[in-house]
C-alpha cells in the first residue's frame, strides 16, 4: 500500500507492505484521517514514546510507523476469529486502540498498529462503530478529536454555580466548548491568541472571547463571573461567588503553571493539553489555594461513543473546525502546516 511513513524523524510517502488482520481484527481502507497535534508531538518527541513503559505508544526511529488516529474507514476484509457483524463496505470509526498478540497498541503511534495516513489499517472489531450517516468521511473522522474534549467536559460536571474558562481553542478546546454548550453550561469563556480560533470557538458555542494579548484571562473571567453572580444570588448572599473550572487545552510548557498562579482559590483544573517535554508546577501555590487538578487520561469509551454519534448524526456541526483536505503525497507539507496556530483546527488526509 501507499502510505506517509515516519522513520528517523522524517515523513515520506512511499509503498510499504499491506497490513494483515490478525484474530479479532478488521482490515479497513482509510477514507479520511485528521492531522492531530499529538501526531506532531509524537514525531517531534521520540523520547516520549521511548519512556512509555506500557508499550502502547512506541517510537522506534529505525522502523516504519504510519501515523494517523482520527480516521473514518471502510471494512474490506475480516481477520480470523471475527464475528463479521459489520458488512463489508461499511464505513466505521473506532477508539484508536488495537489489541494484538503483544498487548494493546495506540493506532498510529506504534509500528504494530499502522494508522490512517496509509491506504489500509487494522481495527479491533469489538471497538469498531458503523457510521450511521451520509455525512462526508472528512467530517466523520473529526469525531475522535471531539471525543477528547467531550469526555473532559462530561467528567467535569460543571454546575450552575460555576463559570468555565477554556484556554486554547485548538480542536480539543473547541470540543470542550461544544460539549459544554450542548450541556447548557454557560457563560463559556474562551481564550486564544488567534482571532480566527476565537471566532471558531464562538461558532462552537463559546459566549465570551478573550485575546490574552489584550486582557489577562483571569481578569476577564472575574468580570464575567461577577456578572454571572447575579444569577446565583444565594452564593453571593453567603459571601461567595461562582466557582472557576479551567480547561487547559494548549499543551505548551508554562501554561498550566500560569493557571495555578493566576486562578482563584478552590479552582478545578482539567489539563488536557500535556506538553510532551513535561511541565514545572508551583505545587506549593496549588496547595495553598486548594486546587483540584485532573490530568487528561483520554476519552472514556462511553464518551467516545457519544461524541461519535453526535458528529455522525449531525447533532454536533464540526464543519467550523475543518480546513482543507490533502492526499498522501501532501502529508509531509500538511504536517508542517498543522503547526501554524493561525491555521484551521483540522487538516484532513484523504488517501
Amino acid at each position: 500500500m501507499r502510505a506517509a511513513v515516519l522513520r528517523g524523524g522524517r515523513v515520506e510517502t512511499r509503498v510499504i507492505e499491506d497490513p494483515v488482520p490478525g484474530p479479532g481484527q478488521l482490515l479497513v481502507r482509510s477514507l479520511a484521517c485528521g492531522i492531530c497535534a499529538s501526531d506532531l508531538h509524537f514525531m517531534d518527541h521520540p523520547e516520549a514514546g521511548a519512556e512509555d513503559d506500557s508499550g502502547m505508544s512506541t517510537y522506534d526511529q529505525d522502523v516504519d510507523i504510519v501515523m494517523g488516529h482520527e480516521y473514518c474507514a471502510a471494512v474490506i476484509d475480516y481477520g480470523p476469529d471475527t464475528e463479521r457483524r459489520i458488512p463489508l463496505g461499511t464505513r466505521v470509526g473506532s477508539l484508536p486502540i488495537l489489541r494484538t498478540a503483544h498487548g494493546r497498541r495506540i493506532i498510529g503511534q506504534n509500528p504494530d498498529a499502522p494508522g490512517g495516513f496509509g491506504e489500509f489499517l487494522l481495527l479491533d472489531e469489538a471497538l469498531a462503530r458503523p457510521v450511521v450517516s451520509e455525512l462526508p468521511s472528512a467530517v466523520v473522522c473529526v469525531a475522535d478529536a471531539i471525543s477528547v474534549g467531550w469526555s473532559a467536559a462530561a467528567r467535569a460536571q460543571v454546575t450552575a454555580a460555576e463559570v468555565p474558562l477554556v484556554i486554547g481553542c485548538g480542536a480539543i478546546g473547541l470540543s470542550v466548548i461544544a460539549h459544554l454548550a450542548a450541556l447548557g453550561v454557560g457563560p463559556i469563556v474562551a481564550v486564544d491568541f488567534v482571532a480566527s480560533r476565537r471566532e471558531t470557538a464562538r461558532a462552537m458555542g463559546a459566549h465570551i472571547l478573550v485575546d490574552p494579548a489584550e486582557v489577562a484571562p483571569f481578569h476577564a473571567w472575574r468580570d464575567v463571573a461577577s456578572g454571572a453572580a447575579q444569577s446565583v444570588s444565594a452564593l453571593v448572599a453567603a459571601g461567595g461567588g461562582p466557582g472557576c473550572v479551567v480547561f487547559e487545552c494548549v499543551g505548551v510548557p508554562g501554561v498550566l503553571d500560569s493557571i495555578i498562579t493566576g486562578c482563584q482559590r478552590g479552582t478545578r483544573i482539567y489539563s488536557v493539553g500535556g506538553p510532551p517535554s513535561g511541565e514545572h508546577l508551583n505545587t506549593l501555590t496549588a496547595k495553598r489555594k486548594g486546587l483540584n487538578i485532573q490530568f487528561g487520561g483520554g476519552p472514556l469509551p462511553a464518551h467516545w461513543d457519544d461524541a461519535f454519534e453526535a458528529v455522525c448524526s449531525g447533532r454536533l456541526d464540526v464543519t467550523p473546525m475543518l480546513g482543507r483536505t490533502v492526499g498522501l503525497d501532501e502529508v509531509p507539507a500538511a504536517l508542517d502546516a498543522a503547526r501554524d496556530a493561525a491555521g484551521p483546527a483540522r487538516i484532513v488526509v484523504v488517501p
